[in-house]
């Protein structure tokens, strides 16, 4: 088949092109309608600009919360963490101690 070149719109295809094409041999037209490109297809329309910002400003706020309080709660894990080595160091300290004391009982009993 053979494009003629034959393009036609018509009511009942809206903006869509349609063909006609023409086989060599025979007289006969066959019609072809062109597929819209999702381009050429309405969209809904966008939300209000006023919509947007709001969105926004909620989602910002929730951040903000959500900042806060992973920052609460970081410090009470660091504060934690810090009177964890303080103890930790103490009772280092205090094993040491004992181990110098039994050092020395071990030392002069060989004596």
């Amino acid at each position: 088949m053979a494009v003629t070149g034959d393009e036609t719109e018509s009511a009942a295809t809206g903006d869509i092109p349609a063909y006609q094409l023409r086989s060599p041999n025979s007289g006969l037209a066959h019609s072809i309608v062109m597929a819209a490109s999702p381009g050429n297809m309405q969209s809904p329309p966008p939300p209000h600009a006023e919509d947007i910002t709001r969105k926004r400003e909620v989602r910002l706020m929730k951040n903000r919360e959500a900042a806060r309080e992973c920052r609460r709660k970081k410090k009470e894990y660091v504060k934690c963490l810090e009177n964890r080595v303080a103890v930790l160091e103490n009772q280092n300290k205090t094993l040491i101690e004992e181990l110098k004391a039994l050092k020395d009982i071990y030392c002069h009993k060989a004596e």
